[in-house]
């Protein structure tokens, strides 16, 4: 299986997880709620889905809306077939889940994989948040070598280029930095006995997440959050 199918996998069994859907639905949420998606089309789509209820995580059901229901003999078209995640495609997810291998630091397995933070253990959120973090750090040092080697060589604009990459990498490890401080700082207090039981929960509940200025979290599909 590629990456790319893979990382297709896994948003589709979290996002099926929540709720039962129809194809169309299933993909108008991975366009909108999981951005790195946005390109994805039906023909993408449906093939995953054929694989995953031939691997029996996935059971293809009718729709039971009444609207439909009435509506199919009368036009005598198919009913919108919805897709239930099975006993064991649960267990499949909850296993996606909980790695958090070299894949889980890339680009868009990294987006996929943020956006189930909510369901994710704070140990494995930490992993990933932590690779991430290196991985980046990694191609940070690459692009200052790789600049200081052709800054004489390069034109303005191609100059400019270069460190507008910079700047967003560099973002985005400013932006993990908070993250993973603020997983670390939900567990101590989760750990200390003197932390009242209500903030626990809360900071449970919060995910670690960090908050803007204006109290506000900021949102993982959002490309300028990295």
């Amino acid at each position: 299986m590629s990456r790319r199918s893979g990382i297709l996998e896994f948003a589709v069994l979290g996002l099926l997880r929540e709720s039962p859907m129809h194809g169309y639905e299933l993909r108008k949420r991975l366009n909108t709620s999981l951005g790195v998606f946005r390109a994805f089309s039906y023909g993408t789509l449906y093939p995953c889905l054929k694989t995953l209820v031939a691997n029996g995580w996935l059971i293809e059901e009718p729709s039971s809306t009444p609207d439909e229901a009435l509506a199919t003999p009368l036009t005598g078209r198919r009913a919108k077939i919805v897709y239930r995640l099975t006993a064991e495609g649960k267990e499949r997810f909850e296993e996606l889940l909980s790695q958090t291998g070299p894949d889980a630091y890339e680009d868009e397995h990294f987006a996929a994989r943020f956006a189930f933070f909510g369901q994710t253990s704070r140990d494995v959120r930490m992993r990933v948040l932590e690779g991430r973090r290196s991985r980046l750090e990694e191609r940070l040092e690459k692009m200052r070598a790789s600049l200081a080697r052709t800054r004489e060589r390069l034109d303005d604009y191609t100059l400019e280029l270069q460190r507008h990459g910079m700047e967003s990498v560099e973002r985005e490890v400013r932006w993990l930095n908070e993250l993973i401080e603020s997983e670390r700082t939900g567990r101590d207090q989760r750990q200390s006995p003197a932390t009242d039981a209500a903030e626990q929960d809360t900071s449970a509940d919060a995910g670690g997440l960090p908050r803007h200025r204006d109290n506000t979290r900021p949102d993982p599909s959002d490309d300028t959050a990295k």
